[in-house]
Formats: structure tokens, C-alpha cells, sequence
């Protein structure tokens, strides 16, 4: 449909097979605000009709071939034109009962020729201003419709973001929970340690601090202290991750040799979990990453394979590949169900839902994953329950550059 109306003009149809008829009537009826079309048949007509929107249809009742009430009857059986207003002229006497005919075809209104100017124009006047105000009123619709449809919009939005909101709590209130859980531990066995140191001295049982015994103390402290230090450190690296302020300093890193500190480092972890860790490296293998940040890397995937390895024996295997290095850590523990394999590298995740006895920030393979994306690497696992977990870790022999500041 071409909807060639603007807000101050509208379309007016006259059909009539006369053409002094046609120049006559569109003298009478013609305004600025109206755009007067001519049809001189009843197939002309109808093109019309599909190409244009009207406000009035002012037909001759009697022209050849199809005549006006065939017209209209037309017009009453398509969407498109039954709601048009159509008036009918006739030159036949009232007599003839046009009249009655025309008013069961769907016509608003009969007149008669010759036409009475001022009543013509009136007529009109009268439809094309109920057409104005029809298109207005659907106008209005239209908008409230859009409003509606805009406002269901935003409450969709709304209650998406009280449930995020809710979620977000939730998980805050989880992870306050479960750092305080963290602190306290290691800070329990410190204020208890000190408080037995007191209590001997108090006695006056400064003896038994002999040697052996502040080596038991020292090594004890620094593990409670060490614990606490990694949990802060964890949350640090999540500030700067999520501010896109983790930066890397690269540089040469025999890799083979960082995996077997690592592992040497955490060996006694590993024997009082009743496991053992064994490291499978063919050559060296060398590259320019963060060597820090990769120590962190694999510390954290060999504390995760400790902490859910069921104390089984944990494998570590390097093997060079054309530009990259692959790691793999790889425990005998109860798996990790297919759906939880992605979301498991998700913040805080470990933090929600997990048993006491594993009880964790849930950061650790969050934070290894943006450190393997840092070096240029990818980080995935392949897991069935009860068969364990393998970590592979991919890493280019060089990191990128690190961006301008």
C-alpha cells in the first residue's frame, strides 16, 4: 500500500464514467488538505484503491460495465477497502429507490444529481474530518501499544536484574562467609599457638624452646601465615583482573624446571593427603613467559588435584609442541560432572554449594584461567565422574607483549 497522506492530507476517490462529471465534482470538493484521484470505471477504481489509502469513496451508481453497487460490494469483501466511507450519485429520481440499494451495498450516504454544492461539501467535510480523527485515534494506539510493548520491556529487564541482584548477594554473602571461614582458621591455630607460648613462659618453662622446638613453631607459623597470605593474594588478583590492571613480566623460563620446583614444593602437602606426585618431562623446554605467574598456574592446578584427588597419585606431564608448550595435571579423584566443567573457571563458584571438607574461595581456577589467557594460552579439562580430572594447559614459547600503559 503507498501511504502517500501526511498529517494535514488526505486521499479522496471519485469514480464516474463521465469526465465532465469527474472535472465538476472535484471542482466542488477539491482543498489543499485533500488529494483528489479520478477514476472513470470500475477496474480503474479498484487499481486505485490497492495503490492509495482513502478517507472517502464517492461513486456513480450507473456506469457501464461495472456499475456502482458491484463496485462496493467489492470493496466490502477486501480488508483492505471495507472500512472506506463510500458515498453514492445518482441521477436517477428518488423514485428509484437507489437509495435503499445503495444503503444495503454498505454506502453512508445517497445524493442526488444535480448535486447541492454546500451539502457535498459538508458531507465531505464531515468524513474526511472522522478520517483525521480515526487516524489519530489509531496513531495513539500505536504509541500506547509501543509504550506497552516497551514497558513489559523494561519489567522483563527490571526482574532479570533483581534476580542477577539476588544472585550477586547471595554469592557475597557466601563468600564473606566462606573467607571468614578461611581467616579464621589459620588465625585460630596462630592464637592458640601463642597462647600456649605464653602460658609455658608465664610458668617459667622457658626450656622448652630448644632448638627443635622453634624449628616445629617457625615451620608451623609460616604455613598458617602462608595460607592467609595465598588468600589475600587471591583476592587481589581478582581486583586487578576484573579492573584489567594484571600485568605480566616475561622473561626466559626453562619450564620443565619451574614444574619440577613446584612439584618438589609441594610434596609434603601431597604425603599428609596420602598422595604422591609424579612428574613425566622428556627434554627441556624453554620459553619467555611470566615465571612467577606460571608457578601460580601450575600451583594452583596441583593444590586443586590435591584437594579433590581422593589422595590417589597425581600426574604432571610437559611436552613440547610446534610453538607451544602443553601441560597436563592430571588426578584419580571422583571427576567433575560434564555441566560443572565450564562453570568451575567461573569466579567464586567454588565458594557456593561445595562440602565443608572442600571448602575453597572457588578463585584458584578462575584466576589460572586469566593468567593462561594473559600468556596467549587456552586452558581446558576432560573429566568423567569417578575417573579424575586432566588440566591441559596450552602455552605459546612466547607471551605477548604486554600493552602500553
Amino acid at each position: 500500500m503507498l501511504n502517500d497522506n501526511n498529517d494535514s492530507q488526505v486521499n479522496i476517490l471519485i469514480v464516474d464514467d463521465l469526465a465532465d462529471n469527474l472535472l465538476a465534482l472535484e471542482a466542488v470538493i477539491r482543498r489543499q488538505d485533500r488529494q483528489v484521484f479520478q477514476a472513470s470505471s470500475g477496474e480503474e477504481a479498484l487499481a486505485l484503491l490497492l495503490d492509495h489509502e482513502f478517507a472517502l469513496a464517492i461513486l456513480d451508481v450507473q456506469m457501464p460495465g461495472m456499475n456502482g453497487f458491484e463496485l462496493a460490494e467489492l470493496m466490502r469483501g477486501t480488508e483492505k477497502t471495507r472500512h472506506i466511507p463510500i458515498v453514492f450519485v445518482t441521477a436517477a429520481g428518488k423514485e428509484s429507490n437507489f437509495a435503499f440499494k445503495g444503503y444495503e451495498s454498505g454506502a453512508v450516504d445517497c445524493l442526488y444529481k444535480p448535486l447541492d454544492v454546500q451539502a457535498v461539501q459538508s458531507k465531505v467535510s464531515v468524513f474526511v474530518e472522522l478520517y483525521r480523527q480515526r487516524q489519530a485515534t489509531r496513531r495513539q494506539v500505536l504509541a500506547l501499544e509501543a509504550v506497552r510493548k516497551e514497558q513489559q520491556a523494561l519489567l522483563g529487564d527490571l526482574r532479570a536484574t533483581q534476580k542477577e541482584l539476588q544472585q550477586a548477594l547471595k554469592v557475597r554473602d557466601e563468600f564473606m562467609s566462606v573467607v571468614a571461614h578461611e581467616l579464621r582458621t589459620p588465625l585460630n591455630t596462630l592464637f592458640m599457638d601463642v597462647q600456649m607460648r605464653k602460658m609455658l613462659l608465664d610458668r617459667g618453662k622457658a626450656a622448652v624452646f630448644d632448638t627443635p622446638y622453634l624449628e616445629n613453631m617457625v615451620a608451623r607459623d609460616r604455613r598458617q601465615i602462608q595460607s592467609m597470605v595465598r588468600l589475600i593474594d587471591d583476592m587481589l588478583d581478582v581486583t586487578r583482573i576484573r579492573n584489567n590492571q594484571l600485568s605480566l613480566r616475561p622473561g626466559p623460563v626453562e619450564l620443565s624446571a619451574l614444574l619440577g620446583r613446584v612439584v618438589a614444593d609441594l610434596s609434603h602437602q601431597a604425603q599428609a593427603t596420602g598422595s604422591t606426585i609424579a612428574l613425566h618431562v622428556d627434554e627441556p623446554v624453554n620459553g619467555s613467559w611470566d615465571e612467577f605467574r606460571i608457578e601460580q598456574v601450575v600451583t594452583n592446578l596441583l593444590t586443586n588435584a590435591l584437594r579433590y584427588g581422593n589422595g590417589q597419585p597425581i600426574d604432571v606431564s610437559l611436552e613440547r609442541l610446534a610453538g607451544s608448550a602443553v601441560i597436563h595435571v592430571r588426578d584419580r579423584g571422583k571427576g567433575i560432572p560434564v555441566p560443572d566443567q565450564q562453570r568451575i573457571f567461573e569466579p567464586f563458584e567454588r565458594a557456593v554449594g561445595r562440602d565443608d571438607h572442600a571448602r575453597g574461595l572457588g578463585l584458584g581456577l578462575y584466576i589460572t584461567r586469566q593468567l593462561v589467557q594473559a600468556h596467549g594460552g587456552t586452558i581446558g579439562v576432560e573429566s568423567r565422574e569417578a575417573e579424575g580430572a586432566d588440566f591441559c594447559v596450552t602455552l605459546p614459547l612466547a607471551a605477548p607483549a604486554p600493552a602500553p600503559a
